[in-house]
């Protein structure tokens, strides 16, 4: 229960402690309620990570963590009520809202110190329950913990990954190191251990060695416990205790002989220790030995030092490798173990869809079924009944693999994570929706040199590399993820985490259902949007598919607390736009607003300045989007999405201080009237770190304005579209431009140039990284090191894009040549490319690892 409390404290902290600081007008109004709260605040976070260790919390506990959320959420509205106050009252303007200062004085101070008492009490209860709380709820944790991690060693079946196993024993076979890692990653009940046995107990690996050693490491094992149990696979007892003994120990019994030593269910590693034992054995054990690590996080082999190229990730088996090992256990008790007939076919592939090519899934319905393989009809109530089943015991193991993989997650992506239950089942989610979500309510916040939403990103990198989500589409040169999807077992378990939680409910089949005390909705059209009237307490909201008769307003009411609302995930185009905006506007708690599928919306409406807490503006997509002038009053805005919006950017957008990154920005002329925003207002945008910009006819950069990018000192991705001008004026502006060399990605489409602009090159642009050239005319791109005043500057490119470059004279082997750090390229319709390893006629990629 603690999760998203922990994010929204650390979020609600920081907020208060930076009012003070700054002095702002209303921290000055209430300062001792504020510091106060501060203080109370950092007590209840201090408390909240005692209450982490408890894994079996006592309903008290539990009921306590829930009132003290909704409370947290009370002082994030009333801290929200009061910056955006403060924006306000610094217009002039604003006279009517002066007048009413008294009462808002008097509301706000009540409110925080009818907030500041509660606080007290729950600290005071949460305080007493943690300090008498009973020594032995810890070793009934301890043993819960390792029921789910012990493992059972008896051979199991290896289905339609036969060839991934024969890979494995080769690695193995052919190795003349002295100490060869082999890692095997995945998620929970995907066959890791299994994969590790059959290797283990294979007589031909197991000839090999001298001394064969399992370590089942699970996540509660400690550094002397993996050592102990090594020296007593070793030899029958061991009589030493200390540490540095037992790696001496160790080295002494292993010096000079092979060894196959298996590391099971690594969680996490104390690197010192690592360093010290991995050293101690390369130099004892003999050649050709080895050490198996099985792992659901990729970081754990990184840190390790397990190479790349010996990586094993099992993949999720097959229809026909998924019926063949469910066929094995379900119908071990019928004749010559086949299946009786085609009834029972029907169902078994039904359930197995529901497993989702997971083997430990497969195994555990599998069982379930077997002893009922004489009765169609109680498959078919199991089949019925499925989700209430995978909670009983006969499916126990399943779920708790996979509840050991949420618990040892971190806090941070522990309610990251918990955000795909609003999603239905099978939902392909893009990455920028999820993490613009996470951003906007307090979830993430920028630490160091790093934005919100670029730790966002990371942080969804890493729910995939600990494989509880996975990625569907990723940029090839270094992972990011673009759209992801959740394994259908993964999702029971957030949903039912969630519900737990009280972030939403769910009924027997997943799907979500709306409360009063609903948090976050995923919203339907097979849902009645009345009782969104009673959901107060929403704070995310996503229109996920609806029709064009629910009125937005009068069908759902005042969301006073919400502060996501997305649009991307539907299509309407008969609605009543005035409605629609009307409501919008009175959402002033409002932090992410997409609506990229509202069709009919011509315009930002003049009410939109009342959304004085809105920092993600998107409208990707869009080609219809007309007068935008209110979008400078927006002045919190950090990601501003224009799409493809036919408009310019109107004058005034250094007011947009905050803002990081800005898509859409049309480079307008000089006669152009003074009301649209010039190329040289860019220049204002200090925290600028990707600009998204179109050139066309009707631009102008003049030389004047030759330093206005180079004055964007964080700017980290620069796209430039030349919408197709073919005129020679394009090519003098881009030659103009000057972009800092803190660059990182650039994109250039619909240059019809045959030469590039002068500054893309190795010299100016030494941190690129990613470079994509599309639909243009360019004839040469210059790979080799440029020599400047005696020095050569070679390209650092690690992700190459060409597309459509049907003039471009290329040899690839002078590419592998010059750019030593390139990893990765994509290919096509660049027909004078020669030496390319693959064919070029579709869309072709090359990773350097192929050689």
């Amino acid at each position: 229960m603690a999760v998203v409390v922990d994010a929204m404290l650390q979020s609600l902290t920081q907020q208060v402690f930076t009012a003070l600081q700054e002095h702002a007008r209303f921290a000055l109004d209430f300062k001792d309620q504020f510091e106060l709260m501060k203080t109370r605040l950092d007590l209840t976070k201090a408390l909240l990570a005692d209450t982490e260790n408890l894994k079996e919390k006592k309903k008290v506990v539990k009921a306590i963590l829930i009132s003290l959320r909704d409370l947290i959420y009370e002082a994030d509205n009333i801290m929200t009520d009061c910056l955006v106050r403060d924006e306000y009252q610094k217009e002039a303007s604003c006279t009517s809202l002066t007048l009413k200062k008294p009462l808002f004085w008097y509301q706000t101070g009540k409110k925080l110190k009818d907030v500041n008492a509660k606080l007290g009490e729950m600290e005071k209860s949460l305080g007493e329950h943690l300090k008498y709380q009973d020594q032995s709820d810890h070793g009934d944790n301890t043993a819960q913990s390792m029921k789910y991690t012990a493992q059972d060693y008896v051979p199991s079946e290896i289905i339609g990954l036969e060839e991934d196993l024969k890979r494995l024993k080769g690695w193995i076979g052919d190795t003349k190191d002295e100490l060869l890692l082999v890692g095997i990653v995945g998620m929970g009940g995907l066959g890791k251990t299994t994969f590790a046995q059959k290797i283990f107990n294979d007589q031909h690996v197991a000839g090999r060695y001298d001394n064969m050693i399992w370590v089942s490491v699970s996540q509660v094992s400690s550094d002397m416990r993996i050592m102990r149990s090594m020296l007593e696979q070793l030899e029958s007892h061991c009589s030493v205790s200390d540490e540095a003994q037992m790696l001496h120990k160790l080295n002494e019994l292993l010096k000079g002989k092979t060894c196959l030593i298996v590391m099971d269910d690594v969680w996490k590693i104390n690197q010192g220790w690592w360093n010290q034992f991995f050293s101690g054995l390369q130099s004892a054990v003999g050649e050709s030995s080895c050490i198996i690590i099985t792992t659901r996080n990729e970081e754990v082999l990184t840190s390790m030092g397990v190479d790349k190229s010996r990586v094993h990730r099992p993949k999720l088996l097959t229809a026909n490798d998924s019926w063949l090992l469910f066929s094995k256990s379900a119908f071990s008790r019928c004749r010559d173990r086949k299946c009786p007939d085609a009834q029972f076919e029907r169902v078994g592939k039904e359930l197995l869809e529901k497993c989702g090519g997971l083997p430990l899934a497969i195994k555990a319905i599998a069982a379930l079924l077997a002893p009922r393989s004489n009765s169609v009809r109680q498959w078919n109530e199991i089949n019925e009944n499925f989700h209430e089943l995978t909670a009983g015991r006969n499916f126990n193991s399943v779920m708790a693999s996979l509840q050991l993989s949420y618990d040892e997650l971190p806090i941070h992506l522990k309610q990251c994570l918990l955000c795909f239950s609003v999603y239905p089942e099978d939902s392909e989610i893009q990455a920028e929706q999820l993490v613009h979500w996470w951003v906007a309510e307090g979830l993430i916040q920028g630490k160091g040199s790093k934005t919100a939403k670029e730790l966002g990103f990371r942080y969804l990198s890493e729910l995939v590399t600990r494989c509880l989500v996975e990625a569907v589409n990723r940029r090839g040169y270094d992972g990011r993820v673009y759209c992801c999807k959740m394994h259908d077992m993964v999702r029971e378990l957030t949903t039912r985490i969630a519900e737990e939680e009280s972030f939403g409910k769910f009924d027997e089949q997943g799907k979500q259902e709306m409360t009063a005390n609903s948090r976050w909705l995923g919203f339907t059209s097979e849902m009645n949007p009345e009782p969104l009237k009673k959901s107060s307490k929403l704070r995310a909201l996503l229109i996920m598919s609806t029709n064009d008769q629910v009125v937005f307003g009068r069908h759902f009411g005042l969301l006073g607390s919400l502060r996501v609302l997305d649009f991307s995930l539907t299509k309407l185009e008969k609605i009543s736009t005035e409605e629609l905006v009307e409501w919008i506007s009175s959402l002033k708690r409002l932090a992410y607003l997409n609506l990229s599928g509202i069709v009919g919306l011509k315009e930002v409406p003049y009410s939109f300045r009342k959304l004085r807490n809105l920092q993600f503006l998107v409208f990707a997509g869009r080609n219809d989007l007309g007068k935008i002038d209110q979008i400078t009053s927006l002045k919190k805005l950090v990601v501003l999405d224009l799409g493809s919006c036919f408009h310019y950017l109107p004058s005034g957008i250094e007011r947009l201080s905050y803002l990081q990154e800005l898509s859409g920005f049309k480079v307008a002329s000089s006669s152009r009237s003074a009301a649209s925003c010039k190329f040289c207002d860019l220049e204002k945008l200090v925290h600028l770190r990707v600009l998204r910009m179109s050139i066309g006819k009707d631009s102008e950069i003049t030389e004047n304005e030759r330093e206005v990018l180079l004055k964007l000192k964080k700017l980290k991705v620069l796209a430039i579209d030349a919408q197709d001008c073919e005129d020679n004026i394009i090519s003098t502006m881009l030659n103009i431009l000057s972009p800092p060399p803190s660059l990182q990605e650039l994109y250039l489409r619909r240059y019809h140039q045959g030469t590039l602009p002068t500054w893309i090159n190795p010299e100016r642009l030494s941190k690129l990284q990613y470079i994509c050239i599309e639909n243009g005319e360019i004839i040469d791109f210059q790979t080799s090191p440029l020599s400047v005043d005696g020095r050569d500057f070679p390209w650092n490119i690690e992700g190459l894009c060409f597309k459509v470059l049907r003039n471009l004279k290329l040899d690839w082997k002078n590419v592998e040549k010059d750019m030593p750090s390139l990893q990765y390229a994509e290919v096509s319709g660049c027909l004078n490319l020669i030496n390319f390893p693959h064919p070029l006629d579709k869309l072709a990629t090359w990773r350097k690892s192929e050689d």
